[in-house]
Order: structure tokens, then C-alpha cells, then sequence
């Protein structure tokens, strides 16, 4: 299970005094307790997708960071917030090309019938319950609008 190797891979990190990647795994242990809390009031434990799901979030906050240090000329954070992507990306499966992307989109619009942008939900619950963790959503949601729309 995923969660088991992040914890061992806190483990080796404390181990081998990798300051960064320790804070980082143990930040990301935080966040998984935090959504474990709210995931009790719907009686559903966190299974490995939501944990994908929260990793894939953890990373766009990351990247949001690392583009308003450039702006702000603070090359020290932006290498902090890099090392954090670099650490938390290493749990996610590998991420699909935009060729890729494309083809499971055409397969999924086929696969639902999808004519109109009214058929956009369908498209989209489709791609996360086959892709979830290897497809950037908010990039997919534009090609597929694309796609319904023209």
C-alpha cells in the first residue's frame, strides 16, 4: 500500500539524516492523517486514490508556489518547493504523454456515447476511475471540453 511506502521511506530518509525529504514525507503524513479525520464523518477509509489524489494536489500547490518565488526573486524557496515536488512525485505512478491523454479521452468519449458539453461529467468520472493518478484532470478537463464543444 502506498501509505506503508512513504512511511518506510521516512524511515530510511530519518535514517540517513535527509533533512528535506524527511520534513517532506512527514508533512505529507500530516495531510494524509487530516483527510484521514474528515474521511471518518462519511465512514469511508482513504483508499490508494484518494492518496494519489491527495499527493497530485500536495505537487499543483507546490508548482503554484514555485512560480510566484520566481516572481518574487526567491531562488531559495523555489528550490526548497522543487525538492518537495522531486520527494512527494516519487509516489505517483508515471504520468501519461498528451498522446496519451488524447487516446484515453477519444476511448472514454466513445466508451459514454458523449455528444455535448452536457456529457462532460460522464466523460471526466470516466477518466478518474481508469486514470487516476497518471492524468493531469485539470489539463484532461480542457481537452475534453475542447473535444465536446467542437
Amino acid at each position: 500500500m502506498l501509505r506503508d511506502d512513504i512511511n518506510k521511506a521516512l524511515t530510511e530518509a530519518m535514517k540517513a539524516k535527509n533533512e528535506r525529504a524527511v520534513s517532506t514525507l512527514r508533512m505529507v503524513n500530516s495531510t494524509l492523517k487530516n483527510a484521514d479525520i474528515e474521511a471518518r464523518t462519511s465512514g469511508k477509509p482513504l483508499d490508494d486514490a484518494a492518496v494519489l489524489s491527495i499527493l497530485q494536489k500536495m505537487i499543483k500547490q507546490r508548482q503554484e508556489s514555485v512560480e510566484l518565488y520566481k516572481k518574487g526573486g526567491r531562488d531559495d524557496l523555489v528550490k526548497q518547493e522543487e525538492e518537495e515536488i522531486a520527494v512527494i512525485s516519487a509516489y505517483l505512478p508515471k504520468q501519461m504523454s498528451d498522446a496519451e491523454m488524447t487516446a484515453a479521452i477519444d476511448a472514454a468519449i466513445a466508451e459514454t456515447g458523449a455528444a455535448g458539453m452536457k456529457d462532460m461529467g460522464k466523460v471526466i468520472g470516466i477518466l478518474r476511475g481508469k486514470y487516476a493518478g497518471q492524468m493531469d484532470f485539470g489539463k484532461a478537463s480542457g481537452l475534453v471540453k475542447a473535444k465536446l464543444a467542437g
